[in-house]
């Protein structure tokens, strides 16, 4: 029962119905001045031009979202668009909407001020007769019993409120939604924000990530040496990082925002030595190797290559801590290769384990390349390959 009456305690309910009421105001009107079934006819056909209207789609979305849904104004709702019709097939759903609505709006205000009439011809037929004039249900006053049957035209009415509206509001989700076109514009978009927000976190976790790895190790291994020059070194370490950790988070954060001021360019693999210095200040002994010049590596793919080289070595001193590392990095025959080996000295990660690894995988797939990561002949390694053609 609880259930059934629900609806009733809703303010969308009423204001549904009150929008169907709306679009009979004006040819009701019209029945004041030409009493004739014909007027009806002439409405609709005065809306179907209407409906090629471009802005009559917004005028009859905003409409639609402020009475028809449960939705506030103020909160985004794609069920029920508001933008100009943009092409035929959007101007023709519209004509369909306005007969529509005016068709189910004419049906529904009958039938509702019928219900009511019936209803007080059956309170006041047992003591003063019929109603109106000419009679609707009674004619002549009649038992006085008959007033127990009032309640039956109220709850048709009831019904009435609640099913028009749902329908119209079904009608209005179909007709005046998003079209196939809108709704392919609509998630190539939502990608893009998704694709930003994944690269942002990739960027927040391997910089600020790398910075509180080298912060953490150098602290600890300050600590445990007891030695000032050692912690020396190791203080002037951390500043480094840190401050590079800062401008990387400058310059994320000018992103969100927005800022029209232009931010700082992202480092390349031509200052990947910042990176291996700080691993080898924080105990980590690093070799290198380079092959084929770094500097005909095309910007985009030498950026996420720093970032897969910056979160490699960090991962090697959060997991393995102060071990020998070997760093390839080769550019040949359009390929851009990078390879980190350490020994084994830990736990190994399960191959979907940490975002870290997610994020290297994810980097070189969106370049069109390749990630292997895992145990390889008694070592730890991070296998890269990207296409710089």
């Amino acid at each position: 029962m609880v259930r059934l009456l629900r609806p009733f305690g809703r303010a969308v309910t009423y204001t549904r119905w009150l929008h169907l009421c709306i679009a009979v105001v004006w040819p009701s009107m019209w029945l004041f001045v030409e009493e004739a079934w014909w007027t009806w006819v002439v409405a609709g056909a005065v809306l179907a031009p209407a409906g090629l209207v471009p802005a009559m789609r917004t005028v009859e979305g905003l409409q639609a979202r402020l009475l028809l849904t449960a939705h506030r104004e103020d909160v985004e709702n794609t069920d029920i668009v508001v933008a100009p019709s943009a092409s035929w097939g959007e101007r023709g759903r519209l004509v369909v909407w306005l007969e529509a609505r005016l068709l189910l709006g004419c049906a529904t205000a009958v039938v509702s001020a019928r219900l009511v009439f019936a209803t007080v011809n059956l309170l006041s037929a047992p003591f003063t007769g019929d109603f109106t004039e000419g009679g609707l249900w009674l004619r002549d006053a009649g038992p006085w019993w008959q007033f127990l049957f009032a309640p039956v035209p109220l709850v048709a009415l009831a019904v009435t409120v609640v099913a028009s509206g749902r329908l119209i509001t079904a009608l209005a989700v179909r007709l005046l939604g998003p079209s196939p076109a809108e709704r392919l514009a609509a998630l190539e978009e939502r990608t893009e924000q998704l694709l930003e927000r994944n690269r942002i976190a990739r960027e927040l976790h391997d910089s600020i990530g790398h910075a509180l790895t080298v912060a953490v190790v150098q602290a600890g291994a300050a600590r445990a040496a007891g030695d000032p020059a050692f912690t020396d070194r190791a203080l002037a370490a951390i500043e480094e990082t840190g401050r590079a950790a800062l401008e990387d988070l400058e310059r994320v954060l000018g992103v969100l925002r927005e800022s029209p001021r232009p931010v700082g360019g992202r480092p390349t693999l031509t200052d990947a030595d910042r990176l291996l210095e700080s691993a080898r200040a924080s105990g980590a002994k690093v070799d290198i190797e380079t092959t084929g010049p770094l500097d005909s590596v095309p910007g985009p793919v030498s950026r996420e290559g720093y970032r897969i080289l910056q979160e490699s070595l960090t991962n090697v001193l959060r997991h393995a801590g102060p071990v020998p590392a070997a760093v390839r990095i080769a550019v040949t025959d359009g390929t851009l290769t990078l390879e980190i080996r350490n020994p084994l000295t830990a736990e190994i990660p399960g191959p979907g384990s940490g975002s870290g690894l997610r994020g290297i995988r994810e980097r070189a797939a969106l370049l069109g390349g390749h990630a292997r990561t895992g145990p390889h002949e008694g070592d730890w390694q991070v296998h890269v390959e990207l296409p710089v053609s």
